[in-house]
């Protein structure tokens, strides 16, 4: 039997698993700008981490998580999404209680869900993702909104669109499922099976149901902003009028209501634009929570929250498709070139001193010939060959090539580093 990759996981080398690096860290160089502090939960958790939190409606807990029996016969099950273990660890170790409020954490890590893979989606990917919990903010809904979109266009994604909806408090949203109930009842029999299900544990589901025909019928069902209590509708508006004074262009989208149950308040996604006005679909999402601490134990007084969180398998090949990776690539400094036994006997040391310095440096570990060392160096992707033989070594000096502009000068070996320093210093010029 051939061993294979498991059904919906993928393995990554060379310059893909650079690029996936590439992407993980903007995320995480633009979460320090807003001053948001990784953590790392165990991908492992106690079922019942996602089912208190999740909620039982959403097809995550229903469908698609990983769920076993450990030899304790204890119900783990492998995190489907992020925000449930960094919920779980904040009340655990009382980060609460010896952070300044909000508490800012980001996550980047693997998660795993049992659905049909398919391009840019599979049953293992990574998550990267922010939490911010311990106050109620419409500033700090606004501003994980724009975080979102600096993400992205730090990415290189230059159209961009921002779809938001409130879906309340708990008072507006069990009236709003009242309603959506009495809705959907006198049709529920031609629906889905989903949709029948969902009826009963949380009809707001039914917005979100992907069959065309049931998602034409939830087109006209009551809106949610008919069922807004006061303080949520004055909420929903604060919020959107501070991304109106950061320039933030948003659409208003009643059907959005998000995959997981915590949300509350505002949910968004945002969406990626094509040139001609083709919709890709979301790249990210998420929106604010109350009532999750709690679901731990944790303290009522401080427990609200705010989050998004994106798949970089996704968003990968969507950057592939655009084209916003072509020059992502995992580059070499320098590729060594020795000539003669000699010659390949001083390339270890040398190599070690430049590394030492700070340049990625490979050479050969058998002899070869000059032209198949030129070829390693194309395929390493190298900016400098830097060749000697015996001759060279008696006369203290180097043949250093630069494979951009294919222009070759002799150096002295005494005075290597500054040559170097200066040689990168203008290939950088030139580049920027």
């Amino acid at each position: 039997m051939e061993i294979k990759a498991v059904k919906g996981t993928h393995d990554t080398y060379g310059d893909e698993s650079y690029r996936y690096d590439y992407i993980e860290n903007i995320f995480a160089l633009v979460a320090e700008l807003y001053n948001y502090k990784k953590i790392e939960t165990p991908v492992l958790e106690y079922t019942e981490v996602f089912s208190r939190s999740t909620g039982g409606s959403s097809d995550v807990v229903r469908k698609e998580m990983y769920t076993f029996l450990d030899k304790g016969d204890r119900s783990v099950t492998l995190r489907p999404e992020g925000t449930a273990g960094v919920i779980r660890s904040i009340v655990e170790n009382k980060l609460y209680a010896t952070s300044t409020l909000p508490l800012k954490t980001y996550y980047i890590g693997p998660v795993f869900r049992y659905e049909r893979p398919q391009l840019g989606r599979y049953r293992q990917f990574y998550q990267a993702g922010i939490e911010a919990v311990g106050i109620n903010s419409p500033e700090l809904d606004a501003e994980t909104i724009v975080f979102a979109m600096r993400v992205l266009g730090m990415l290189g994604f230059s159209s961009l669109k921002v779809k938001v909806n409130t879906i309340g408090d708990k008072e507006s949203r069990s009236a709003y499922k009242e309603a959506l109930r009495a809705y959907f009842a006198p049709k529920i029999d031609s629906m889905c099976s989903d949709c029948k299900e969902r009826l009963a544990l949380n009809p707001m589901r039914i917005l979100d149901c992907k069959v065309k025909e049931d998602h034409e019928l939830a087109l006209n069902a009551p809106k949610i902003r008919d069922y807004l209590s006061n303080d949520s509708e004055k909420r929903f508006y604060k919020t959107l009028s501070i991304l109106n004074e950061l320039d933030i262009e948003y659409e208003i989208d009643d059907s959005l209501v998000r995959g997981l149950d915590y949300y509350g308040e505002i949910v968004f996604e945002v969406h990626a634009i094509s040139p001609s006005g083709k919709d890709y679909g979301a790249l990210l999402g998420g929106g604010h929570y109350d009532g999750l601490l709690s679901n731990f134990d944790g303290p009522e007084d401080i427990d609200h929250g705010v989050g998004f969180a994106m798949g970089v398998e996704r968003i990968y090949s969507l950057m592939e498709e655009l084209g916003l990776l072509k020059d992502i690539n995992q580059e070499l400094d320098l590729y060594l070139m020795p000539l003669g036994e000699k010659a390949i006997e001083y390339s270890v040391r040398l190599a070690e001193e430049l590394r030492s310095l700070g340049y990625s440096t490979e050479r050969p570990y058998v002899e070869g010939k000059l032209g198949s060392y030129f070829k390693k160096a194309e395929r390493a992707k190298a900016r400098f060959a830097i060749i000697f033989g015996e001759d060279e070594l008696s006369r203290g000096v180097v043949q250093i090539k630069d494979l951009v502009k294919k222009e070759q000068k002799e150096y002295c070996l005494d005075t290597l580093d500054e040559t170097l320093d200066e040689l990168f210093g203008e290939a950088n010029h030139h580049h920027d």
